[in-house]
């Protein structure tokens, strides 16, 4: 009886000591995995899906594998909380998300409630970080950031030409346009029009009108691929010639086969493009291998899992707050987007715009390339 006893007890401390050896880290990434931005969602899970891959081939995070839990936010605030509990229920701590700031906002107080950290590789406006939560970062910049080298490209490169700024009354895209129109307007830029469209709508006929009867030479748009797409369209349909400059909405060839010829000479700010970093240059090999479309987002994405993992080392924990802090001590992190660190708040120390001009390339193809400086 006592030997069977002993043996039981044995037992079950070898499925104790294997069930901890086998143990996973749960990790959640959501963004828009169907509908009209799944493009970018597509970019978020392809760069976290990588970088798990690689952190589990060497080892994993402090002994442990990563499992991931995806979750689809349609770029839908409603959706975003829903996936965000649903998270939470399935006992993630870590998440990389959203795509869309006007999700990731109230997403991220489920997330706070719940112990969870996150890391966004898209959500630009301010609000995500300006709140003071403990548990929210992002790989990304900020509008502000965004719109003041928009704004100043207007006021000296664009010197004079009138300006009608239109967005699609999102949290990022107005959000974007109304922090351009600030700086722009500051520098004497003059405005002829500041108007929102519906998003998701076909026909933008009338804001196409009302940009005509109000002589603008150029159009800033805030929003994403798809109207900013079919406005330039619409514009050209109607023998408009006029200057298109828009932010990280557009970032993706599918603006290009929207728009198709009436994007040629979009301007565009975003960061340096981060395939063509030295410190992305295995991830870019692999992707080549992988055959995965190097899109923007599969680098700020991967990124944000490599923070996350070496927060974990450096707290020597898997607890989110712990990781948290490692984050905001001001330790540098080795990332394929080089160098960085967080401040106080979440953000970026050394966040970068620069300006792309969308043109056809040697091949034919509509991408954007970096302006030179």
């Amino acid at each position: 009886m006592k030997t069977l006893h002993l043996s039981s007890l044995m037992l079950c401390v070898g499925l104790a000591w294997a069930g901890a050896a086998q143990a996973q880290v749960k990790l959640g990434v959501v963004g828009p995995m169907t509908g009209p931005n799944a493009v970018f969602g597509k970019e978020i899970l392809d760069g976290t899906k990588l970088a798990v891959d690689d952190i589990n081939a060497a080892g994993g995070v402090l002994g442990q594998k990563i499992e991931i839990d995806e979750g689809d936010d349609v770029s839908d605030p409603k959706q975003g909380v829903s996936v965000a509990n649903k998270l939470a229920a399935d006992g993630v701590k870590l998440v990389v998300g959203h795509y869309n700031s006007g999700v990731n906002i109230p997403a991220s107080e489920v997330y706070e409630d719940n112990d969870m950290l996150d890391i966004s590789p898209g959500a630009t406006n301010p609000k995500l970080t300006d709140r003071g939560m403990w548990n929210v970062f992002r790989t990304c910049g900020r509008d502000d950031q965004q719109g003041a080298v928009a704004g100043a490209y207007l006021a000296k490169e664009l010197k004079g030409k009138k300006v009608a700024f239109i967005h699609d009354k999102t949290t990022y895209g107005k959000g974007l346009a109304d922090e351009t129109r600030k700086v722009a307007l500051a520098k004497g830029v003059p405005e002829v029009l500041y108007e929102g469209v519906n998003a998701g709508e076909k026909d933008y006929s009338a804001i196409v009108s009302k940009i005509r009867e109000s002589g603008a030479d150029v159009v800033y748009w805030g929003g994403l691929q798809t109207e900013g797409g079919l406005i330039a369209r619409q514009m050209h349909d109607q023998g408009m010639k006029v200057q298109i400059m828009s932010g990280d909405g557009i970032v993706t060839n599918e603006y290009a086969t929207i728009g198709g010829d009436a994007v040629i000479g979009t301007l565009m700010t975003f960061g340096p493009d981060p395939a063509k970093k030295a410190s992305a240059a295995k991830l870019v090999a692999e992707m080549k291998a992988k055959n995965v479309d190097p899109g923007a987002f599969v680098f700020y994405s991967y990124a944000a899992v490599e923070i996350m993992k070496q927060a974990a080392d450096t707290a020597k924990s898997l607890d989110s707050h712990q990781m948290a802090d490692a984050i905001h001590s001001g330790m540098i992190f080795h990332t394929v987007l080089g160098d960085l660190s967080f401040d106080a708040k979440g953000d970026r120390k050394d966040p970068d715009y620069v300006m792309y001009s969308w043109n056809k390339d040697a091949a034919g193809q509509i991408t954007y390339t970096e302006l030179a400086k």
